[in-house]
């Protein structure tokens, strides 16, 4: 039963799951730049993975979207990040390289092994700084800590989706590859604040701390009154 059940989320990892609204929120980005993204002009590759029209992104889909909006919020130009993801994905053969390649990691932070990675050719990934290390470690320690992944698949399977403090997580193994808090997805909680329930009701049902539940109603951007806490305002 046990090997059944981990074949299965395995299974899920590439079946489109995720609104393109849904994502954008995810990264704090636009729909339309996930567009974008995906988008083939001439010779130009693309940043992500293709999908189907009107399809909804997988789950190694949404993770690349993630790696991608952390790598331009920490200024890589999407030439660059266009350039590598093409090279990641016809060097090691794989279609998801953001979000499947093997990493190196500390334990929880990931690193990617740039000494296999760029051995050949560093510039054609990214250029080197002034201190000799690739620019890139400073991303991938910084913003890109928000990803975990497992070392037996090479796949990163936790995104600090809210922030590395914020207790919310995303995880395909868990409530179905929804946000969630403590194995509760945050879109219940929510339902739960909007048919009227307090923070503490909510609390005590799920065992959660309070500021767990406020973390997760601001998650999905409910507004709380702190003059009327059990009043849904939206």
């Amino acid at each position: 039963m046990i090997a059944a059940h981990m074949d299965y989320w395995r299974e899920r990892l590439a079946v489109p799951a995720y609104r393109v609204t849904e994502a954008a929120r995810y990264a704090r980005t636009t729909k339309e730049t996930i567009g974008n993204w995906q988008r083939i002009r001439d010779d130009r590759p693309a940043a992500i993975s293709q999908r189907g029209e009107r399809e909804g992104l997988s789950y190694l889909q949404l993770i690349e979207v993630g790696v991608v909006a952390a790598m331009r919020k920490s200024g890589v130009t999407l030439k660059k990040i266009r350039e590598a993801r093409e090279y990641l994905r016809l060097e090691f053969e794989d279609e998801y390289p953001f979000a499947q390649y093997r990493f190196k990691t500390d334990g929880k932070v990931l690193v990617m092994d740039y000494d296999q990675i760029v051995a050949a050719d560093k510039e054609k990934l990214i250029e080197l700084n002034e201190s000799g290390q690739l620019a890139w470690n400073d991303i991938l320690s910084g913003l890109l800590h928000e990803f975990e992944y497992d070392s037996g698949i090479g796949t990163v399977l936790r995104w600090r989706v809210a922030g590395y403090d914020s207790p919310v997580r995303l995880d395909p193994r868990i409530a179905f590859g929804a946000p969630h808090v403590s194995g509760i997805a945050t879109w219940v909680l929510r339902e739960r604040w909007k048919s009227g329930e307090s923070l503490t009701d909510i609390a005590e049902d799920y065992e959660l701390p309070r500021d767990v539940v406020t973390a997760a109603l601001q998650f999905e951007q409910v507004e709380l009154d702190p003059d009327r806490p059990n009043k849904w305002i939206h």
